[in-house]
């Protein structure tokens, strides 16, 4: 199977079979010093943004490589669009998730400090150093899967933007929890109307969504739902509900 390479400024109108497009930087480095690429071996090149091309490689040298297409696709972004808002976690729990979350194939990614979050980023500089890591973490995770898109990482919210988010027609807020009446699966079974442009599964810490959280979220709009019989770790949680809606939209 073909590695797949990014070079993010590249547009949709450069992908075009017969075309000649070369990789420095970073990308380029690791493919020929790390990864060993050589010339005449066949990979993927993307920008990341839905466009994607498959060609063989034309040039290697130590800081770049070239690469004619020989295959060029776009891919749409897809609609309703599944977003994971990841409770901000201790160790690497909540990095965990956006890894995986990545690879089952999310569309974006939200930082929430929640309030029984242990894990802080203060406004400002941590927060933008956060918000780095996970784009970071998801880029990776999307080359390895051989995602033509990479996710969206946001913003952090707070918990009244995600009631406001609750409240709006075209957005459906799902937060699994066990306190939740009904199946995530059962949800999907028939509340996947045409109008939903955004999926929005909502998973907090280590400790649990509050109840003061949970009922603000509740009288906004937003489902609570659960996955099953047992409870996943914060890190586990969001893949899941992730695959359940990729199998209700049929994507899986």
């Amino acid at each position: 199977m073909a590695n797949l390479y990014y070079r993010e400024d590249l547009a949709a109108s450069d992908f075009a079979v017969g075309a000649v497009l070369e990789v420095g930087g970073d990308e380029a480095h690791h493919a020929v010093r790390v990864s060993r690429l050589r010339v005449g071996e066949q990979i993927l090149l993307g920008n990341g943004s839905g466009s994607v091309g498959l060609g063989e490689v034309t040039l290697a040298e130590k800081q770049r490589f070239a690469v004619r297409l020989i295959e060029a696709r776009a891919e749409p972004l897809p609609e309703p669009r599944i977003v994971l808002v990841q409770a901000l976690a201790k160790g690497d729990r909540d990095e965990r998730a956006v890894e995986q979350a990545t690879e089952f194939g999310v569309d974006a990614i939200v930082p929430w400090g929640a309030a029984r979050s242990v894990s802080r980023w203060s406004a400002g500089e941590k927060s933008d150093r956060g918000v780095a890591k996970w784009q970071r973490i998801a880029r990776e995770a999307a080359k390895q899967s051989l995602r033509s898109r990479v996710p969206e990482v946001r913003q952090p919210v707070v918990l009244s933007e995600l009631a406001a988010l609750a409240a709006r027609d075209d957005a459906a807020v799902l937060v699994l929890h066990p306190r939740g009446a009904a199946t995530l699966s059962a949800w999907a079974a028939t509340g996947l109307s045409p109008g939903l442009r955004e999926l929005v599964i909502v998973i907090g810490p280590e400790g649990g969504i509050d109840d003061a959280e949970l009922d603000a979220l509740r009288a906004a709009g937003a489902e609570v739902l659960v996955l099953g019989a047992t409870v996943l770790r914060t890190s586990s949680a969001g893949p899941a509900g992730i695959a359940v809606l990729n199998a209700a939209l049929g994507r899986w």
